[in-house]
C-alpha cells in the first residue's frame, strides 16, 4: 500500500488524537511523568508594549497577588507577533517586585562621595526648582534681529518611546509652556 505525504499525516494524527481519547489527559493515566501537562492557576493577565525602543512590540503580563510572575511576547501583537529582542525578554527584570530595583531616590551632592535616601517630594521639588532657575538664568526675550521670541535655549526635552501618544502631548505642551525649543523624540517609527 503506498500513502501519499498527505494521507500519512492524517492517518498519524487521527491515531495520535485516538491514542489521547482512550487513554485521557492525565499524564499519570498515560504513563508519562506528572509534569507532563502542568495545571496552570488562574493569575491575571494583561498586555503592554516594550518601553525600550520605538518598535511597539506587544507583551502579556501575568501577575498573581499583585506581583509580576511572567512577561512573556504576544503571539497576537501583530508587530512582534510573540517575538522579543534581548532586552523586550528581560522586561521582568523591571517589575516593582524586583529586589535590584531602586525604589528610593538616592542623592549625591556635589563633591559628597556617598549617596543619601530622600523623599520623592523632595526630588519633585527640587527638578521643580532647577528647572526654573535654569530657565529664568537663561531666558531670551527678544532675537538679534529684536523680534520677540520668548524662549530658553539652556533646556532641551528628550521623549522615550514608552511614552503613549497622550504622555508626548502633555510633555510637548509642558516644554513649550517653558519656552523650550529643543523638544526632540527618540523612537525610531
Amino acid at each position: 500500500m503506498e500513502l501519499s505525504r498527505r494521507e500519512f499525516l492524517k492517518i498519524s494524527g487521527a491515531g495520535a488524537g485516538g491514542l489521547i481519547l482512550l487513554k485521557g489527559l492525565n499524564p499519570r493515566k498515560a504513563g508519562g511523568p506528572s509534569t507532563m501537562l502542568p495545571l496552570k492557576k488562574k493569575i491575571g493577565e494583561g498586555t503592554t508594549i516594550c518601553p525600550y525602543d520605538g518598535s511597539g512590540c506587544g507583551f502579556i503580563v501575568a501577575s498573581q497577588n499583585g506581583k509580576v510572575v511572567n512577561i512573556e511576547g504576544d503571539p497576537d501583537h501583530p508587530i512582534n507577533k510573540g517575538a522579543a529582542c534581548a532586552k523586550g525578554a528581560a522586561l521582568r527584570q523591571l517589575g516593582a517586585d524586583n529586589p535590584r530595583r531602586l525604589s528610593k531616590v538616592l542623592y549625591r551632592a556635589p563633591g559628597a562621595s556617598s549617596w543619601e535616601e530622600k523623599s520623592w517630594d523632595w526630588a519633585a521639588q527640587q527638578m521643580a526648582l532647577r528647572i526654573k532657575q535654569t530657565r529664568d538664568a537663561n531666558w531670551i526675550e527678544k532675537d538679534a534681529d529684536g523680534k520677540l521670541v520668548r524662549r530658553t535655549e539652556a533646556i532641551a526635552s528628550l521623549g522615550g518611546s514608552a511614552l503613549d501618544n497622550e504622555e508626548c502631548y502633555l510633555l510637548s505642551k509642558m516644554a513649550r509652556a517653558l519656552g523650550i525649543v529643543y523638544l526632540e523624540h527618540h523612537a525610531r517609527l
